[in-house]
C-alpha cells in the first residue's frame, strides 16, 4: 500500500494484541518487546523486502528523554539482530514536541509537528521502519528528507498499521 507518498508494509493491524504489545513498548517500557515485533516483521516480510538499509523513523528529543528510548530504533535493532540488515539511525525531529496521539486525521495527514531532517548521506536504497503507521504523513516527511539527500529508493515496513489503511 501506498501511504504518505511511501510503499508500507506492515504484518498486522493496529488493533487486539498488535495494540497492546506497541502501547506496552511505548508506554509502559516493555523494551523488550521490541524483538517480539522484529520476530513477526522478519518471519512474514515479503522476499526482498528487509534488503535496504533500515532507518528507524526519528522520535523528538524531548519525547526521547522522557521516555529514554525510540521504540523504532528499539525495533529496527531486534530486527538487525534477526536478519543481518544494516541500521543507519540518520534522521532528527525538530520543532514542536507534540505527539500523534490524539491528533485528528486532517492533523496527522498534514504532518508531524516540527521537521525531520537527514544528518549525514543518504543510503541509495531505504527502509524507513517505525511501530505503527496510520496516515504515512511521517513516514512522507521521512522520505522528504531522505530524498533531498539522495536516496532514490524509500519504502517502509511497521509493525502495526491502523486499521482501513
Amino acid at each position: 500500500m501506498l501511504l504518505g507518498g511511501v510503499p508500507v508494509w506492515a504484518p498486522l493491524a493496529y488493533s487486539g494484541p498488535a495494540r497492546d504489545l506497541v502501547r506496552a513498548l511505548k508506554f509502559r517500557g516493555a523494551i523488550g518487546l521490541a524483538d517480539t515485533m522484529a520476530a513477526q516483521i522478519v518471519a512474514n516480510a515479503p522476499p526482498g523486502l528487509l534488503e535496504a538499509e533500515l532507518v528507524p523513523v526519528p522520535l523528538h528529543p524531548r519525547r526521547l528523554r522522557t521516555r529514554g528510548y525510540n521504540q523504532a530504533s528499539a525495533i529496527a535493532e531486534a530486527v538487525r539482530r534477526r536478519a543481518g540488515v544494516a541500521v543507519l539511525d540518520c534522521l532528527v525531529r525538530s520543532g514542536p514536541s507534540v505527539t500523534q496521539v490524539g491528533r485528528d486525521r486532517a492533523e496527522r495527514r498534514a504532518g508531524p509537528a516540527g521537521s525531520i531532517r537527514l544528518e549525514g548521506d543518504a543510503p541509495e536504497a531505504v527502509l524507513l521502519l517505525d511501530d505503527v503507521v496510520t496516515t504515512g504523513a511521517t513516514l512522507g516527511a521521512c522520505r522528504d528528507a531522505l530524498v533531498a539527500h539522495g536516496a532514490r529508493d524509500v519504502a517502509a515496513v511497521c509493525f502495526a498499521r491502523t486499521i482501513g489503511r
